[in-house]
């Protein structure tokens, strides 16, 4: 929808490709769903929620057996996104490198978009 041909919307670090698909095998689903909702301190959050059937208006993204698919109304907000999966000693979790974040939050919970 708002890609660019030839481009993945988003790229997924080798550690997020491996945890991905390791959670679709363990939850049988068929990928993980990534999108945007108001909310949050900064005004926007990240979503990821299982997805059981491919939306055909969804951007999907595979890499190393992981598929991501990202929902329409967030598409022109994470094109250029990468994916990471970190872990440390107290945390561990997915980050999102976006280039099109103008600010985030203190907690790194939610993140305010460039304007337009």
């Amino acid at each position: 929808m708002f890609g660019i041909p030839g481009k993945a919307a988003v790229t997924l670090t080798p550690a997020a490709a491996k945890q991905i698909a390791r959670l679709m095998q363990k939850q049988d689903s068929k990928g993980l769903r990534i999108g945007v909702k108001k909310g949050g301190c900064a005004g926007m959050e990240y979503t990821m929620d299982y997805v059981s059937e491919v939306n055909p208006l969804d951007e999907t993204v595979e890499q190393d057996g992981a598929r991501v698919m990202i929902a329409p109304m967030a598409q022109m907000f994470l094109i250029g996104t990468e994916i990471d999966y970190e872990t440390s000693l107290l945390e561990a979790g997915f980050k999102f490198r976006n280039p099109n974040v103008a600010e985030a939050c203190g907690c790194g919970e939610s993140i305010k978009f460039k304007d337009a």
